[in-house]
């Protein structure tokens, strides 16, 4: 079955998405991520690999293991309020950890993993799933993450290459985005829902409807908006 999928955006009004570069000082909107990310709640987050390598704590993994693993998903734990899941396709990421404020970290891998990634990840205590020979299957990460973890309200949390994967996909069920009153105003920023060279498939939604808005601290708004997709099928490459 698939999860509930919320995707929560912060950006400024342009659709810009780093802090560092939004006038006039962002200082009284930060936090509202957060804010809204715990007040919405779910059984498990998920971010792709650059916003992933922001909170590891170690460059890499040895590159050499003895040891050959199948390629079946591997948990560390499953009895976790929240799982913290981040898309790593070629196990590119090395943790240093194995939670990101207390939910234990789940990686999607692809098949073209090396062994010594695995160990890697093992030796920390970091669960991981496969989705995909050498590409990421989305709809595949959805079923494994209900029917091995009991997911069933995933929050889509960025950055806009990982959102706009799941939107061009057609599997986001409602967005909620925080709206600061702030501008980047920079020709190729990363924007709220984004996408690689070459990527130029249209997001199957049919409606977006506007279910509520409430006003924030510093000026920003919290809109949440339900979506109705024509179709639920793609890949996200690594």
């Amino acid at each position: 079955m698939k999860p509930h999928v919320t995707c929560i955006v912060s950006a400024s009004i342009d659709g810009r998405t780093w802090l560092s570069r939004w006038r006039p000082d962002p200082t009284p909107v930060r936090g509202l991520f957060e804010r809204v990310h715990d007040e919405i709640g779910g059984d498990a987050w998920l971010i792709g690999r650059g916003t992933g390598q922001e909170y590891s704590k170690r460059e890499s993994y040895p590159a050499q293991t003895s040891e050959t693993f199948p390629r079946e998903n591997w948990f560390a734990r499953r009895d976790a309020k929240a799982y913290g899941v981040v898309l790593d396709g070629r196990g590119k990421v090395a943790f240093g950890r194995s939670d990101i404020g207390g939910d234990p970290i789940v990686a999607v891998l692809t098949k073209a993993v090396s062994d010594a990634h695995l160990a890697g990840l093992r030796s920390e205590g970091v669960s991981y799933i496969f989705a995909g020979n050498t590409e990421i299957d989305l709809v595949l990460v959805l079923e494994i993450l209900n029917r091995e973890l009991g997911v069933k309200r995933l929050l889509v949390e960025g950055g806009g290459t990982t959102n706009g994967s799941f939107l061009r996909a057609g599997l986001i069920d409602e967005i909620h985005l925080i709206l600061c009153p702030t501008v980047d105003g920079t020709k190729g920023a990363p924007s709220a829902f984004d996408s690689r060279e070459g990527e130029a498939a249209k997001a199957p939604l049919r409606t977006m409807t506007l279910e509520s808005s409430k006003p924030l601290d510093g000026g920003a708004l919290w809109l949440r908006y339900r979506l109705q997709n024509e179709q639920a099928d793609g890949t996200v490459p690594d």
